[in-house]
């Protein structure tokens, strides 16, 4: 009998070159290329090329890409119609998963469900990606206007992937240091090995699906609280507790019941996600720009780290990436609902390097059980039971 690991815990799906976890160190690769590094010297376009294609781009190829990203921001008005049909009130995941799987009937995309060859031509590979990367941060910043009554902004060539993003959501162009916090946030999120969402994707490609379809299974993975949705979670833990001095008996008391601290712990880190030490210093240097004021949502988390890490440091257990991602899209003005759709915008970009590299070598996943039914039974008539 094949041995059974709840959640495939330390099973080796795939093989991939795209990333990499030193999890006892606490670092982060993309492509060999340590996440810091990145988040200081990189962009969010560049960043998405480098795992796409496996090198850091020249100047000429990069700029091909940008420009690509920008030709592709539009959606069309059926796309725009549709999203008007659905519910206000309905969660921003519901609604990017349902348009993004609408995209398959106004956009050509579908050939990988007839053409096996056609998935091996990176022409259509590049430009499948190209459309869906574009279009997502569109869509996302489209919503928050649709729900609330109003038509949105058209999306704009002439500014950043990160840029447009913000000017779509708020309006109004960004100011500088938000654009650089929401790039560097993008390109925190862009990809982070076999998780639960990438390993979605590596299954729904392995079908031969249409990238679409591929793209909607991983966003509805992502949607969990277990997954992408843990950041609105801890804004909502942080405005439970209230204040810092608060912090210690809410800890402790969850401890106690055994439930969940929000943000806190990851099965591949050992030591704090690097992801969340950058993240924490955007807050920091956000609040900065701002006179240095006080801010009780970070206050409040700064002691819930604390507490934590005296209490559970022993185990492993420190911040993960969800932990101050919250506190700075709040701080930005981004409603708590959105914040993991702009994850799903991000993390597209690895997603979709995971879809080039699954259909390289493809065989579609098919794994077995451990069967713990009867054994075999005679049927019994209903006169009879």
């Amino acid at each position: 009998m094949s041995e059974y690991l709840p959640g495939l815990a330390g099973v080796p799906a795939t093989k991939s070159n795209i990333s990499d976890i030193d999890g006892e160190a606490g670092v982060l690769f993309y492509r060999g290329y340590p996440i810091e590094q990145l988040a200081q010297h990189s962009s969010f376009e560049e960043t998405t090329l480098l795992l796409l294609d496996g090198e850091l781009p020249t100047t000429a190829s990069l700029a091909a890409f940008d420009q690509d990203l920008r030709d592709n921001r539009q959606v069309k008005y059926h796309i725009r119609e549709l999203m008007k049909a659905l519910p206000a009130t309905g969660h921003p995941m519901d609604m990017l998963q349902t348009a993004v799987a609408s995209l398959s009937m106004f956009y050509p995309g579908t050939e990988c469900l007839t053409s096996t060859e056609m998935c091996e031509d990176l022409n259509y590979v590049h430009n499948m990606t190209v459309k869906l990367i574009a279009r997502m941060g569109t869509i996302v910043a489209m919503w928050q206007h649709l729900r609330n009554g109003y038509e949105p902004p058209a999306p704009r060539e002439d500014l950043s992937y990160a840029e447009n993003f913000l000017y779509m959501l708020n309006r109004k162009e960004a100011d500088p240091l938000l654009a650089h916090i929401m790039d560097v946030c993008l390109i925190l999120h862009a990809e982070h090995t076999i998780n639960a969402s990438t390993f979605s994707t590596l299954v729904t490609a392995s079908t031969l699906a249409s990238p679409y379809s591929v793209i909607a299974a991983a966003i509805g993975t992502l949607s969990g609280p277990l997954h992408g949705g843990a950041n609105q979670r801890v804004l909502e833990m942080l405005n439970d507790i209230g204040s810092p001095d608060k912090a210690e008996a809410y800890v402790d008391k969850k401890l106690a019941n055994k439930e969940v601290i929000w943000g806190m712990g990851h099965r591949e880190y050992k030591t704090k996600d690097p992801r969340a030490t950058i993240l924490q210093g955007l807050v920091t240097k956000l609040m900065n720009s701002r006179g240095g004021s006080t801010n009780r949502l970070l206050e409040t988390a700064l002691e819930v780290e604390r507490i934590v890490e005296d209490r559970l440091a022993h185990k492993g257990v420190y911040p993960n990436v969800d932990f101050y991602s919250g506190i700075l899209y709040h701080e930005m003005g981004i409603p708590a609902d959105q914040f993991t759709t702009i994850f799903a915008i991000s993390r597209s970009a690895g997603w979709l390097a995971h879809w080039r590299e699954q259909l390289g070598d493809n065989r579609i996943f098919r794994p077995t059980q451990v069967y713990t039914g009867h054994a075999k039974r005679e049927y019994v008539p209903i006169d009879g039971r």
